[in-house]
């Protein structure tokens, strides 16, 4: 168990009121947040390096025609969700505990859970894949889609359309 100390010198008179709870408790999350934004920043930086990408891409290739486009899971997503997991979680936390080391992995996964409705964007949707199954498998159906061709991306709904009409004027010099 971890014990904090006050910094509160009770030397003078000691008062505890709930407006100063309250300012405790803003600080307290505040320094949360802040320190929650710094590490989702060092894991930005994980995501874009060609290391983490080659291994997630080798993690794709060996599993991704396991998985099929179904409502009914196989009993083998689960060990392959836990392996994956394990993988990346170990990737990442090996990485940001070289930067920040007193970086617990399970604190920030519960803040993730916590916010996680709150949370967008392409680094929460793969940090979402270590804890939430939906989003793994939907990783693995996604770049299966890829694989086999049936995914358009944007382009099939893209049409281009010119603004400008081509209003020739004859007009005599």
């Amino acid at each position: 168990m971890h014990v904090q100390h006050s910094n509160v010198n009770c030397l003078e008179p000691c008062v505890n009121t709930d407006e100063s709870m309250e300012e405790k408790s803003n600080k307290a999350v505040e320094l949360e947040d802040k320190a929650f934004d710094e590490i989702i920043g060092h894991v930005e930086d994980i995501l874009i390096e060609d290391e983490f990408y080659e291994l997630q891409r080798k993690f794709l290739e060996t599993y991704w025609d396991v998985f099929e486009p179904v409502e009914e899971n196989k009993l083998i997503y689960t060990d392959i969700f836990n392996e994956y997991s394990k993988v990346v979680e170990n990737y990442i936390v090996n990485h940001l505990r070289r930067i920040i080391p007193n970086f617990n992995i399970d604190k920030f996964l519960e803040y993730l859970n916590v916010r996680q409705t709150e949370l967008d964007g392409e680094v929460f949707e793969m940090l979402a894949t270590l804890i939430d199954f939906v989003a793994f498998k939907q990783l693995f159906l996604d770049y299966r889609a890829i694989k086999e061709g049936k995914y358009d991306g944007l382009s099939s709904g893209i049409h281009i359309t010119s603004f400008h009409t081509n209003n020739k004027t004859n007009s005599s010099p």
